[in-house]
C-alpha cells in the first residue's frame, strides 16, 4: 500500500517540467500533454517555481488541496485526468504507478514553495 500523501519536487530542465525520484528509478521524468499546463497554473504565485517547488499529490482530498483531478481515459499506457477549474485534460504517464496501485479516480494536488 502506498502512502496516503506522496511529494515529488519538479523543476524545469530545458524548458519543460520534470522530477527525479531516485527511490522510484525516475530522472528527470517529465510533464506532457496539458500537465504541464496545469503545473504552470499551479505555480504561478510562486517565487522562482522553475528552479523547484514541492507538489504534494494523494488519491484523496486533503487540507488545503488546490487542484482535483478526475479521470478520463486510459491512452498509451498513461492516463488523462480532467480539471474543472480551470478547464483542462492532462496525461499522467506510466510512472503514475510508482505511486499508486491503480490509476486514481480523482487525484488532488497542492503545489507549495520548496524550504530554503
Amino acid at each position: 500500500m502506498s502512502n496516503f500523501l506522496q511529494v515529488i519536487f519538479p523543476y524545469k530542465y530545458e524548458g519543460v517540467w520534470v522530477f527525479d525520484d531516485a527511490d522510484k528509478g525516475l530522472d528527470r521524468e517529465p510533464f506532457v500533454f496539458g500537465a504541464d499546463t496545469i503545473l504552470d497554473w499551479m505555480v504561478v504565485d510562486i517565487p522562482e517555481a522553475e528552479s523547484g517547488f514541492k507538489l504534494l499529490f494523494s488519491h484523496s482530498p486533503f487540507p488545503g488541496h488546490q487542484a482535483k483531478g478526475e479521470w478520463v481515459r486510459e491512452e498509451v499506457g498513461g492516463n488523462w485526468y480532467r480539471l474543472e477549474d480551470p478547464p483542462i485534460e492532462g496525461w499522467l504517464c506510466p510512472a503514475l504507478l510508482e505511486y499508486f496501485d491503480s490509476p486514481p479516480r480523482e487525484i488532488y494536488a497542492k503545489a507549495e514553495a520548496k524550504q530554503k
